[in-house]
């Protein structure tokens, strides 16, 4: 890797050690040797949240860290830091750092801040990094701020870029590495609780690709069309699967939310097996992690609150049942279910009182269901497997075939497939943790058969978001029960036990070289510059004049506002508020929309600054009506307008390459 990125990402690193470390002496009673990995998710979700109160309360969020720095220094006069304890942990901190370096490869190779959400993603993280404010500003309607959108994941990612001292353009990078790292931390976490060997098994879920994959590359596609292809399976929706969506590169919500869902399971899960186990100040630490996860949910993404607060309550009334019989027991067990949703609440409580958005519209009823063979190429892989585990159940009761036949004579013939290990499931009523995670899972991809909530897509569109960020949630819960029956057939027949213990002890090894060289063996190069890990770096090339100015305008000082010009989304303009997060009057107009429910005002941005660069008269007047500052004038904003402007009254600061600049006179 390029030296002059080494120290940044090594700073990044230390910054998330040091936090695991401050949090993992709170968590050891009541995790035991799982709390070192719980540690992880843990401490970044505080750090954050104590970070955002600073910024709330007018704090520099450097304070965040004293907490932090007081918890190590109290552990470690009270030698809680061993070399027996660093060294038990050390396999959490290798679950973190490899898909860390995976990741941070994927990036390296494919770093532009380009395609996609990327344009979005950063502007967000640019405007969080240049003014760590609550909330923070709208990069791309100046005057307004981001209390209509979901930002927590960016401000985790700004705040860990602050103090690790790396630019935005390079934070972007590094977000999606900490993210996988987390996740799989979680997840092997969730495994060691479900599996008594082959504990690595739920990790996989961020790993294997969904059957459209086998699918495309058997038609002969490309290798990015095998990809993209494999996530527009069911017509006129999105079902990005997490490999996908890593390899994707959008720094988006759905994907920094990842770690999250992950770590909540491994909590609820916890409470399940191990509630009779703790003391009731372990209960008590247990009730504020997941409280502090379950809480974070709509601020990092907002749509997986409303599957994981039905399956917090689910897990709690399940907790209570196990071990109070759902009464007044001595162990407390309704505090899962009682106590957890408001401590979540309150914790976040300034984030939701600040939320402004139009959010959904209602529940529609699916017009055109799932078609059974796409259905199947999305999740029949799990299907496969959970039918496989209730084959005993056929044999046993065939006669419950039937009620799938149900929603198949409704015209539901997806959901009818799904049916089937649904109803055996909930008919043997065991309710493991396996059966209950998969039955949650198919009960998710059903309901999207049937209905879906209203949001600003509407037409052939209507239930694309439904169906693409429920499908995430799903695959999570029903690819970890299924990986983990994988895991009790192979304990079952003793498939492990035929492998020499030499190759046994090699093949882990191993498995981590692959892994780590896969990026480069595979060839992950989808074309969007190459080879550092500056999102940025590739504008020095294809934009050399906006490179310059990109430079000049972040080591501008004060509250900047500027002029560029609008060129609708997905589309190179709105480039300069995007790399440099200085707000601009109007960028990406749709995605304004979506936050904002009201295209009046947009458009009407959107006509001001055609007026401010063609119409020299009124442009003065009508750019101090935004309080903007400074006027950018490169090839976009001569393509899109013809512009004429008041030089007289201008005052120009930057004239480079084929750039200017102008300050607008207050």
């Amino acid at each position: 890797m390029a030296g002059e990125f080494l120290v940044p990402v090594l700073i990044w690193l230390a910054i998330i050690k040091v936090l695991q470390l401050s949090i993992w002496p709170a968590l050891d009673r009541t995790l035991g040797r799982l709390a070192p990995a719980a540690a992880y998710p843990a401490s970044i979700l505080l750090f954050t949240l104590l970070s955002w109160y600073c910024a709330l309360s007018g704090l520099p969020i450097l304070l965040a860290l004293i907490p932090f720095a007081a918890a190590i220094i109290y552990a470690a006069s009270g030698r809680f830091y061993t070399k027996e304890r660093l060294y038990s942990s050390f396999k959490w901190d290798l679950a973190f750092l490899i898909p860390f370096l995976f990741m941070l490869e994927v990036r390296w190779i494919n770093p532009a801040i380009s395609s996609g959400e990327k344009f979005m993603d950063h502007a967000i993280l640019a405007s969080i990094m240049r003014q760590p404010i609550v909330p923070p500003l709208d990069p791309w309607y100046a005057g307004g701020v981001l209390d209509v959108y979901y930002y927590m994941g960016y401000w985790m990612n700004g705040a860990l870029g602050l103090l690790s001292g790396a630019p935005s353009s390079v934070a972007f990078n590094l977000a999606l590495p900490t993210v996988l790292g987390l996740t799989v931390v979680s997840f092997y976490a969730l495994g060691h609780l479900i599996l008594d060997r082959h504990r690595w098994l739920p990790v996989l879920a961020l790993f294997i690709p969904n059957p459209s994959v086998i699918y495309h590359i058997l038609i002969g596609d490309s290798w990015f069309d095998v990809l993209w292809g494999s996530t527009r399976t069911i017509e006129n929706t999105i079902n990005e699967y997490p490999l996908f969506s890593m390899l994707w590169g959008d720094v988006h919500p759905h994907v920094m939310s990842f770690f999250n869902q992950g770590f909540l399971l491994f909590l609820l899960v916890f409470a399940y097996l191990r509630w009779g186990d703790l003391s009731m100040k372990g209960r008590g630490v247990l009730c504020g992690l997941t409280a502090l996860s379950l809480g974070s949910m709509p601020a990092f993404n907002s749509w997986d609150v409303l599957v994981y607060a039905p399956v917090t309550l689910l897990f709690g009334l399940m907790v209570w049942r196990r071990y109070g019989k759902f009464g007044r027991d001595e162990s407390r067990s309704w505090m899962i279910f009682g106590a957890v949703p408001p401590l979540a609440v309150l914790a976040y409580l300034p984030f939701y009182l600040h939320l402004n958005t139009p959010g959904i519209g209602g529940v529609g009823i699916v017009p055109e269901p799932s078609a059974p063979l796409e259905f199947l190429l999305v999740h029949g892989f799990f299907l496969a497997i959970l039918t496989a585990y209730c084959a005993p159940d056929i044999r046993k009761r065939p006669y419950l075939l039937l009620i799938a036949v149900v929603p198949a004579l409704a015209g539901y013939p997806a959901a009818a497939i799904a049916a089937i290990p649904l109803v055996y499931l909930i008919a043997r009523r065991r309710f493991s943790v396996i059966d209950t995670l998969a039955i949650l899972g198919l009960l998710i991809i059903i309901g999207t058969e049937f209905v879906y909530l209203v949001d600003m897509m509407g037409g052939i569109y209507c239930r694309m978001n439904t169906v693409f960020k429920f499908y995430l949630p799903a695959w999570f819960m029903m690819a970890t029960a299924s990986l983990a029956i994988i895991g009790e057939w192979s304990q079952r027949f003793g498939i492990d036990r035929r492998i020499p213990p030499r190759l046994g002890k090699a093949i882990p090894a191993l498995a981590i070289i692959l892994f780590l060289v896969a990026p480069f063996a595979i060839g992950v190069d989808f074309g969007s510059g190459s080879r550092t890990l500056d999102g940025a770096a590739y504008l020095a090339v294809s934009h050399p004049g906006d490179a310059a100015a990109i430079a000049f305008l972040c080591d501008l000082p004060g509250d900047q506002i500027l002029v560029e010009a609008e060129g609708g989304d997905y589309t190179y303009y709105s480039r300069m508020s995007t790399f440099t997060g200085i707000p601009t009057i109007i960028g990406m107009p749709s995605h304004e929309y979506m936050w904002r429910g009201d295209y009046g005002p947009i458009s009407e941005r959107v006509a001001d600054v055609r007026t401010i660069y063609e119409q020299p008269d009124l442009a003065i007047d009508l750019a101090r009506a935004y309080n903007a500052t400074l006027l950018y004038v490169g090839d976009p904003e001569r393509e899109r307008y013809n512009v004429s402007l008041p030089i007289g009254a201008l005052e120009l600061i930057y004239d480079e390459k084929g750039v200017q600049i102008y300050r607008i006179p207050a």
